[in-house]
Formats: C-alpha cells, sequence, structure tokens
C-alpha cells in the first residue's frame, strides 16, 4: 500500500518459498505512524500473521525483513535494516538489527522490507533488482561460508547481500545472518532462515529515498555529522578503540564476566582488552554506510584483512574462559563469522559447559584455560556433530538436560551479553525484562549509566533502576525502529560531562543527584506525548524522522514509539505462553554476592519488577492494562482472549 508519508519506499515484497508466489504486502499508514519501522513493524506483521503456538523451525513462521524511513537517507549511521520472527532458541519474539548493505540496497530497489512464508523445496535465494523478483537455486552454494555465499550470489554485479552459513543450515538455535562482515547475531534468525531452505538474499536498484523536507533535512544531516564527529564519546572513544575499549575498565569495576559470571574482574583483562588490540593488532577502522563514527576493527590472519573482535567476544570467549591469548579470540571471532553464528551466545555457551563439566554434570571436554579444541568444537556445534548437537540448543536446553539451572546464564533462553548484571543491578533488570530475552540492548544498555559512562548512578541502587531502565529502553528502542545505529544516543550526554570523572568530588555529587532524583524520572516516563512536544538538542532523531516522512513527530511521540513497541512484544510473548515467571535470571545473579559482604550486590529482581510493571501501565502481573492499550493505540488487542489462550 502506497504511503503518504516520504522516507517510506511504500511497498514490500511477500514471498512464499512453498508456492513460489511473488506478491505485494500491504502496511498501513497507521502501523507505519505506529510503529515506524524496523522492528516493531515486522512485531505487529507477526502479530497479525502468525498463530500462536507456532513452531519456529516450520514453514508456518513468517520470517520478516525490515527497513525503516531513516533507512538509506543519508544522516548519520542510517544502513540498519531488522529481521524478526518467531525466535526457535527462545519461543518469543526474536529479532535483530544490524548494519551491513542489504537494508540500503533494498530501498534502492524500491522495498521497504520482505516477508518470508514457507518452505523452499531444495536449496534457494532470492534475487531482487528493482521490480524484478525471483527465487533462484543456491544448490552451488550448500556448505559454503557467509562471506563466499554472498560473493557468489552478487556475482559481478553490485548490490546488497546478506546470507546464512554452515550453521544456519543445520539450524543450530543461534545461528546468525551475515551481510558484508556485519551480523544479525541474536535469537537465530539463521536457523528461522535455514528451515525455509534460503540460503540468502541479494538487492540492488536505482531509486532513492524521497524527503518531506529535503532543505531542512539537509542541515539536520550537516548538524548531527559534526555533532557525533566532536563529541567525546562518537568521535574520540569509539573511533579509537571500539566496544573493545570497555573491557579494561569493567573489569576495574567488577562487571566483567569471568569463568561463567563467577566473578566480575578478570587479572588478565589488559591482555585482552580494547588498548592492546588497538596497539598491537589494528590495521584501520572501518564502519557501516553513512557512518561517521568507524567504530569497527580491521585486523590481520594470515595475510588477510578481517574483521576485528568486539567487547562481547573479547570478554565472553576470553575472561569468561579464562584465557588470555588475543590471537586466538581474533581467529575464532572470524571463525564464527564464516560459520553464521552468534559470537555472544557462542561464548556464553561456551563458559556455561566449562563449569557443567568443571562440576562433572557433564564431561565434554570444554575447561577453562584450553584452547586447542575450541575450533573444531565451534564446527562440530555448526554442523552438529558430536557434542555440538547439544551445545548447538543453547544454555536453557543445557541446563534442563545436565543441570546447572541455578548458575545457566540466560533470560527466556538467550544468552546473557559479556556485563556482569550484579554489578549494575539496573542492567540486571533490562536483561530480565527486555522482550528477546537477556540482551543490553533491548534492556535499555543500563550499564552506560551505571558503570562505563561519565556520569554514573549508583549501580547497586535498586530504587532508582526501573524508571531510568524503561526510559532507556523506550528511547533506544525508537532509535532502532527509526532506522539508525544505538551508538547515535551517546550524544544524548553533553560533552561537559566527560570531564566529571576526573574530578572525584563533583562526580560523587552528580552520582548521588542523578541516583536520588529517580522520581523525576519516574514522572517523565509517565507523561503523555502531548506534554513532550519538543525536540532534545543532544537527540535530533525526532526532528530528522519528522523532516524525513511528514509525520508529526516530536520527543513524546518518539518516546511513546518504544513504550508502544515494548508493549505489544509482550503481547506476542503472552500470547506465546510467556509470563512475569520469565521476567527471571538465575539464583547466581539473584542470590550470590558478586563481592564478597557486600550484601546488595546481587540483582533484587522481587524489588524492581512491581515498579517497573506499574510504570509501564502493566498490572502486578506484568500484563498490558486495558488503559494502556488506549493510551498507545493498541486496542485492537482483546485481553480477554489473550487470557484464554
Amino acid at each position: 500500500m502506497k504511503s503518504k508519508y516520504k522516507g517510506y519506499m511504500g511497498r514490500m515484497l511477500d514471498i512464499d518459498l512453498t508456492t513460489g508466489t511473488i506478491g505485494e504486502y500491504n502496511v498501513s499508514d497507521r502501523d507505519r505512524e505506529l510503529f515506524l519501522g524496523g522492528r516493531f513493524l515486522s512485531t505487529k506483521i507477526l502479530w497479525d500473521e502468525l498463530a500462536p503456538g507456532t513452531d519456529p523451525l516450520s514453514p508456518e513462521n513468517v520470517l520478516v525483513i525490515m527497513t525503516a524511513p531513516m533507512t538509506g537517507t543519508n544522516a548519520p549511521c542510517t544502513s540498519r535494516y531488522d529481521i524478526s520472527a518467531k525466535s526457535p532458541l527462545t519461543g518469543a519474539i526474536g529479532h535483530s538489527n544490524s548494519g551491513g548493505n542489504f537494508g540500503i540496497n533494498l530501498k534502492r530497489a524500491g522495498w521497504d522490507g520482505i516477508v518470508v512464508r514457507g518452505k523452499a523445496k531444495r536449496l534457494s535465494y532470492i534475487e531482487i533488482d528493482d521490480d524484478k523478483v525471483e527465487i533462484k537455486s543456491a544448490s552451488k552454494l550448500k556448505g559454503k561460508d557467509t562471506q563466499e555465499t554472498q560473493k557468489l550470489m552478487l556475482g559481478k554485479n553490485k548490490g546488497g547481500a546478506m546470507a546464512i552459513g554452515v550453521a544456519g543450515e543445520h539450524l543450530v538455535k543461534f545461528a546468525a545472518v551475515v551481510s558484508q562482515e556485519r551480523c544479525h547475531g541474536r535469537t537465530g534468525m539463521g536457523a528461522v532462515m535455514g528451515s525455509k531452505n534460503l540460503k540468502g538474499m541479494v538487492a540492488r536498484g536505482t531509486r532513492k529515498v524521497e524527503f518531506a523536507e529535503p532543505e531542512a533535512f539537509k542541515a539536520t544531516v550537516k548538524y548531527w555529522t559534526k555533532l557525533i564527529q566532536k563529541h567525546p564519546a562518537t568521535g574520540e572513544q569509539m573511533p579509537k578503540y571500539g566496544t573493545a575499549g570497555f573491557l579494561t575498565f569493567l573489569s576495574a569495576h567488577d562487571a566483567l564476566p569471568t569463568k561463567n559470571f563467577q566473578v566480575g574482574h578478570y587479572e588478565d583483562a589488559a591482555l585482552i582488552g580494547g588498548e592492546r588490540l588497538a596497539d598491537e593488532f589494528l590495521v584501520k577502522n572501518f564502519g557501516c554506510l553513512s557512518c561517521p563514527i568507524r567504530c569497527g576493527r580491521v585486523v590481520e590472519i594470515d595475510g588477510k584483512e578481517v574483521k576485528g573482535p568486539e567487547y562481547e567476544i573479547l570478554s565472553l570467549m576470553g575472561s569468561n574462559m579464562l584465557i588470555n591469548d588475543l590471537d586466538a579470540i581474533i581467529k575464532w571471532n572470524y571463525e564464527l563469522d564464516l560459520l553464521g553464528m552468534d559470537a555472544i551466545s557462542a561464548g556464553t555457551i561456551m563458559g556455561f559447559a566449562a563449569e557443567l563439566n568443571d562440576r562433572g554434570l557433564w564431561k565434554n571436554g570444554i575447561e577453562w584455560g584450553k584452547k586447542d579444541n575450541i575450533s573444531k568444537i565451534f564446527r562440530q556445534i555448526a554442523t552438529r556433530e558430536g557434542i555440538g548437537n547439544d551445545l548447538a540448543e543453547g544454555v536453557r536446553f543445557l541446563s534442563k538436560k545436565y543441570g546447572g539451572e541455578d548458575f545457566a546464564p540466560h533470560s527466556k533462553g538467550l544468552e546473557l551479553p559479556a556485563y556482569e548484571p550484579r554489578a549494575a543491578v539496573g542492567h540486571g533488570l533490562g536483561y530480565a525484562t527486555a522482550p528477546r530475552g537477556a540482551c543490553h540492548l533491548d534492556g535499555g544498555y543500563m550499564v552506560y549509566f551505571e558503570v562505563s559512562g561519565p556520569v554514573t548512578l549508583k549501580p547497586l541502587h535498586y530504587r532508582s533502576k526501573p524508571a531510568y531502565t524503561i526510559l532507556d529502553q523506550n528511547l533506544l528502542a525508537a532509535i532502532s525502529a527509526g532506522g539508525q545505529c544505538l551508538f547515535t544516543s551517546w550524544t544524548m550526554l553533553p560533552p561537559f560531562v566527560y570531564k566529571v570523572p576526573g574530578r572525584k568530588w563533583l562526580a560523587s555529587f552528580v552520582t548521588a543527584m542523578l541516583t536520588y532524583t529517580w522520581g523525576l524520572i519516574s514522572t517523565t516516563v509517565k507523561l503523555p506525548a502531548w506534554a513532550m512536544k519538543f525536540h532534545m538538542p543532544g537527540l535530533p532523531h525526532s526532528k530528522a524522522i519528522r523532516q524525513v516522512t511528514g509525520m508529526e513527530m516530536d520527543y513524546g511521540k518518539f518516546f511513546q514509539v518504544g513504550a508502544r513497541g515494548y508493549t505489544i512484544e509482550r503481547l506476542f510473548n503472552m500470547r506465546e505462553g510467556l509470563t512475569k515467571k520469565d521476567d527471571t535470571l538465575a539464583k547466581r545473579f539473584t542470590e550470590e554476592q558478586l563481592i564478597p559482604g557486600k550484601k546488595n550486590s546481587v540483582v533484587r529482581l522481587g524489588k524492581m519488577l512491581p515498579q517497573y510493571y506499574k510504570l509501564r501501565g502493566w498490572d502486578k502481573n506484568g500484563v498490558p492494562t486495558a488503559k494502556t492499550l488506549k493510551k498507545l493505540g493498541l486496542d485492537f488487542v482483546n485481553l480477554d482472549t489473550l487470557r484464554a489462550n
């Protein structure tokens, strides 16, 4: 359905792999207004199209590839696009956002997204060339890695590509989808593609995105680019060290997962940190299309320049496995990308398996500090051979089969990322409440405001965290739904606050002020959209979306996009049988003290969840109220029917 709004191409593909039928899927402008794009518009489609209880790896599951209004506009960091489906790893809403070049090229071909149904009779890929769309045989691509697959699909033609590797073909529950060298890692979208016999997609086209206010938007882009380039976080810290720059700092503050999250610091952190990576291994920086930050690392392996490791794998295959060999971690990072596996889930699973082995619960050959068999095990996971068949199912499966549920690092079946939640309890609350399961981004990335940022809250002060967590979750999710990288949120903090840590007394004052004024944040979270009719100078997102699309958009409406999206994802999960009991973490994180003698160094979910639910407009059981649904424009949902299911 053609849109009255600019920024959108106004068309979506609807492809049935079972029948080979290629048509168009209608999206209303009302849904565009409510959900913008990305994961939230995808969730609305899944809500409409999926029957409750659908097997995630069956032909009945629906895969949605979705861009957003800002995708391809040349504004900073706008190459993002989303892949969503019911997750085979969690059974809940699954989505994964990434850069790469496929999303931009899909819009250039004249399409906002793709709905993929059914299952092809044989391994296939989809080729989109403007209005020409074909389902082609991928028989010659079987067993190929993610890089070779993209290269062979594109041939000599330009365009964007995305592909699964061997792990996706073998339905590894945390299989990834890779575009260029950027990974859609979380929730097993690669397994969903594999279950549909879909090896990959390519797109190319000649169209351009139109803007509602082209001259005003051009001025905003100029201002925004300069803002990012001159900001200490996005113009200095991230280009210099990338995400790896957090590692040694987090270790010093007990927030670095070590030995399957048994402790939060690692004595050899400096050997695997971002500083050493930059000094000894970095060849150059790289970044997604239209990104001025350039946080990506390029390193060299066997004379070949490849994408370097980010913070997550440095921690989860480093400190969490008691391995201080940076050369080895760089190699494993490259291997995981080629196999098409989520490095976060893979690293956390290995740490959990090592503790199972250490306790004698499952003798699997995976040991702390042992390196010589890891590449082999990754290959076994990808092909489901030997112990790899169990490892391919994830931490939750392993804990139910072999034991260790009390120390199993997952929430809703999704493995914990590389931040120790007991050192930042708001971050832990985010893990427990994030719709797709334990996720630092869906969780609001609270660790930045509790430990690693320039000005922080008291990390163990639980009363202040529900409001701040909701604030962060809504804002980050809205940014993602609009089509931009979440690192663009860092300019929300004015540059002068980065000087605060150097003045101890001032830092203590700011920490106390931020922590104990949490009531003001609670009030802000509850404000109706009409009470926030302004744009924030450090967050130009709402202004840019208005200038691109012509929608009525301000900070209040933008914030409400996040609140609405979290609520529809909550409703989707409820329909799939999830309840408040799933908003939890293992006892290691809620009952075992991270720091001996420090009684509050646990994630006190029982204290935080009631306030979190209340501020979101959900009842004591975490069910959105009818009043909240009406306020958010979600009153098409019948709560009585939902409860009955």
